[in-house]
């Protein structure tokens, strides 16, 4: 049977509100500026050290703008976060033929909550979140750590991501990959990773359906 593998952020759900107030929380806790939400969109994807080394954090306090944010993101994440257009759509249908599961940098323990949350965990076998592995996309560990606890055929697995984080991770660890529209990257960066673009997952997953493996 088939794989697919979903990433999360810009994917199925719309988390944005709510990372750019934990980002502004953080940073303002520490009496800083926060940076402009551009600054902090484009790097949506990469792990929240990453992420905050980026914008500048001095390492010795990453972890603690990381806590920071987490703190208030807890509290706010289920109000200011939604489904994307058609991901409840997407993931419904891609059950009826392949079996799912999800690969994010996101905090595992939070992204089971936004999924119950949404009703859709039950469709998914697995959730490899970031403190799952040594080596976050777009390291291959994530998705390799996927297809081995499914015990899936790499041949016959898909990832479907929206950033290149996603695309290289996935050709890495040398499973099929398939990119979707969404704010966190560039159409133009998405074309030099993946091939197969379509405008949201529930596309995607029709894509996939329709291919003979």
């Amino acid at each position: 049977m088939r794989v697919i593998l979903f990433d999360l952020d810009g994917t199925l759900i719309d988390s944005t509100e709510a990372i750019l107030e934990g980002f502004s929380i953080s940073f303002k806790s520490f009496g800083k500026e926060p940076p402009a939400d551009e600054e902090i969109k484009k790097l949506i994807g990469l792990p929240l050290d990453v992420m905050f080394s980026k914008l500048g954090v001095e390492k010795e306090k990453v972890w603690d703008y990381v806590d920071a944010y987490k703190k208030h993101y807890r509290k706010i994440s289920k109000q200011k976060t939604v489904l994307l257009p058609f991901a409840k759509e997407a993931v419904t249908e891609a059950s009826k033929f392949a079996r799912l599961g999800i690969v994010t940098t996101k905090t595992g323990e939070y992204s089971k909550e936004l999924l119950e949350h949404f009703g859709i965990m039950k469709y998914f076998e697995v959730l490899i979140g970031r403190e799952h592995v040594q080596n976050p996309k777009p390291h291959p560990e994530p998705v390799l750590k996927a297809v081995h606890i499914m015990n899936a055929v790499k041949e016959a697995t898909w990832m479907i991501g929206d950033t290149c984080l996603d695309m290289v991770s996935a050709k890495e660890a040398g499973v099929k990959y398939i990119g979707v529209k969404w704010e966190y990257e560039s159409l133009h960066n998405m074309k030099k990773c993946a091939e197969i673009i379509k405008d949201n997952a529930y596309e995607a997953v029709l894509y996939i359906k329709g291919k003979r493996d």
